[in-house]
């Protein structure tokens, strides 16, 4: 009988946890809609810009879900970089097409065409926004949704964001605040490179605060998530993973992304063409004991540096690989403490250390270093021979601004 009993408690006790744990478990922007708010387009045309991500946690693409809603006409999908089904390699231009699931016309939003046309829009009253983020200013989801509801103004169309978490935690903010002149589609607001906000807040902010070109401001509606704090990582939401891109496989390399992005615009590489992208760097010109000696010395907070080789091989997802064949020597990068992490910091510091060995042998390409940093001061200071530590500080005074302005658009906790 005891056993019986202890058998019993145990699985109450199981299934009050699994309860708690789904209970606990993010509900996304999508979710809620689907469930709460189908009136908000019923009777109308509308229009998503979505990918991959757009799977909702059923096993239900977003697209299929609203296609057959009575009532509902779905006339048109847009899809940013790396496609609708998120396969295509970093910077691959996608050309448009038409969804075999649902028979409607596919724009590509990352080609000739980075925003909805007028003609692409005609017709459409409500365009929705369903796109899973990393929280980078230089990933360009953000660029795509910048430019959709701009479009959405300028041609009086209703623009719903169906909110989803970030990789990162939203309460994480760091790095430069991007300067007007390097305004581009790999950075396309002024704000720092981990920007710290969710989609739907981005959207609020560029929208609210007039930031979209000539002040326009949309008919904008945010979905938000449903038991979502800003502390999350993405790995503590219970969602399950979505690859963001083939370049970014889980969270080991989203979490180094942030500041190793600035390794791809110099002679180094990042990893692109092995297992492991953004989290091994080096070339065969670099020491790497040497290296990871001048890395330990600068007491990086929640990360560990070990040396390694590597040989960089064409993967689909990175066709031409730096150094493609050739042995690398560099450093694994290891994320022991994110929470208290910083990852473009830890960015800066590795190419500072790398310059500082090589100075002969390294080499920036100015133009894209200066876009994915935001400002040509981190380069400028490092060729000066700047330490990390002065270049960090040159950069708290935009960035605290920034913070100021973000804080009055946060939906969430």
């Amino acid at each position: 009988m005891r056993k019986y009993l202890s058998i019993s408690v145990f699985l109450v006790v199981a299934a009050f946890a699994f309860t708690a744990s789904a209970q606990e478990r993010v509900k996304t922007g999508d979710e809620v809609f689907v469930e709460k708010y189908l009136s908000l387009i019923k009777g109308k045309t509308i229009g998503i810009i979505t990918n991959h991500s757009g799977e909702m946690q059923d096993g239900r693409h977003i697209a299929d879900v609203l296609s057959k809603i009575p009532d509902v006409k779905l006339v048109a999908l847009f899809g940013p970089e790396h496609g609708i089904r998120g396969n295509a390699p970093d910077g691959k231009t996608i050309a448009n097409s038409v969804d075999e699931k649902t028979g409607v016309p596919v724009y590509s939003l990352y080609g000739k065409t980075k925003k909805p046309t007028p003609e692409m829009l005609k017709g459409i009253d409500v365009l929705i926004y369903d796109i899973q983020d990393v929280g980078a200013r230089f990933y360009t989801f953000i660029s795509t949704l910048d430019l959709s509801l701009e479009a959405a103004a300028e041609n009086h169309v209703k623009f719903i964001v169906l909110d989803k978490p970030d990789m990162l935690r939203a309460d994480l903010v760091d790095g430069p605040v991007l300067v007007d002149s390097l305004r581009s589609f790999v950075g396309i607001q002024p704000i720092a490179s981990v920007y710290g906000m969710t989609p739907g807040e981005f959207a609020t902010m560029i929208n609210d605060a007039h930031m979209l070109k000539d002040g326009v401001k949309a008919d904008l509606t945010v979905i938000k998530m449903e038991n979502y704090r800003r502390s999350m990582w993405y790995d503590q939401t219970g969602l399950k993973w979505v690859i963001p891109s083939p370049n970014l496989p889980d969270m080991n390399s989203v979490e180094v992304y942030p500041g190793n992005v600035l390794i791809e615009a110099t002679n180094v590489s990042e990893g692109r063409g092995t297992e492991h992208p953004f989290e091994e760097i080096g070339a065969p010109f670099i020491d790497a004991k040497k290296l990871v000696s001048l890395l330990d010395k600068q007491h990086l907070a929640g990360v560990k540096f070990k040396s390694i080789e590597f040989t960089p091989h064409p993967f689909p997802w990175a066709s031409e690989p730096k150094y493609n064949g050739e042995v690398c020597h560099g450093v694994k990068i290891t994320v022991v403490n994110r929470n208290i992490f910083r990852p473009v910091e830890m960015g800066v510091t590795l190419v500072w250390a790398i310059h500082k060995l090589y100075p002969d042998k390294f080499e920036f390409r100015n133009a894209a270093f200066d876009m994915r940093a935001g400002t040509p001061q981190i380069r400028l200071m490092l060729e000066e021979g700047k330490t990390p530590q002065q270049i960090i500080s040159a950069w708290q005074i935009g960035l605290k601004k920034f913070e100021g302005l973000r804080k009055r658009f946060l939906l969430y906790k």
